[in-house]
């Protein structure tokens, strides 16, 4: 049997995705097949840290306004990344912006909390994206599993799916509707990295199906 995928989860905030994750390596679709090695957290006092040290990751805090420019705080990222040996990086809840290098190109991917190319960019994030949805009278939203290339929300697609909008939601209750099919899509996008079904030709995201069950809902 392969040695499990090698995981770097990077996040900013509770690390509820983390969590999630963790959850799936337990005795989810993920058993025997991943690992997190290492977690990047952007700033200190996060409960996501905690959840990486319980976890027995290593843990490291690396702040961008601890580096003069974006470059050398991209080379410090990744170098941790190529401490741990991380065969994936998996953005959790990640605010700070990094350049992806060369060497990790298809190899790092996000979940972000609506249906791309729709709300997504610079500024769009959590509450910020379901305000916009709601704000827009959107009937459906949901979730986009991604590469992370190094423009914003602009990476191949891997999965997405979705869930209703309804004009008398709030953005906490369309939030928790879409965190709902979040912990669905990201470790069923991790499961089939694992598994090497994700091929990428013209920018986008093919997927082997032989053997393949869609999950229910998808």
């Amino acid at each position: 049997m392969a040695d499990p995928l090698r995981l770097g989860v990077l996040l900013s905030g509770g690390g509820r995705t983390l969590e999630n994750i963790l959850r799936e390596i337990d005795g989810g679709r993920l058993a025997g097949l991943a690992e997190v090695a290492v977690v990047i957290a952007s700033r200190h006092g996060i409960r996501g840290i905690a959840i990486g040290e319980a976890a027995g990751a290593g843990v490291h805090v690396v702040r961008r306004k601890d580096y003069e420019k974006v470059d050398a705080y991209s080379e410090a990222m990744a170098r941790l990344l190529d401490e741990a040996r991380v065969d994936l990086a998996c953005l959790a809840g990640f605010l700070s912006y990094w350049i992806v290098p060369e060497r990790y190109a298809g190899r790092v991917m996000n979940i972000h909390p609506a249906l791309l190319p729709s709300f997504g960019g610079k500024g769009m994030y959590g509450h910020h994206v379901h305000e916009a949805v709601l704000a827009r009278g959107c009937r459906v939203s949901g979730c986009t599993v991604h590469f992370v290339t190094n423009e914003y929300d602009a990476g191949p697609i891997v999965l997405q799916r979705s869930v209703p909008a309804y004009a008398e939601d709030t953005p906490e209750r369309l939030a928790a509707r879409v965190f709902t099919e979040e912990c669905e899509a990201y470790p069923e996008a991790i499961r089939l990295f694992a598994e090497g079904r994700l091929r990428l030709a013209d920018g986008i995201v093919h997927i082997d199906e032989s053997g393949y069950q869609r999950p229910e809902g998808a």
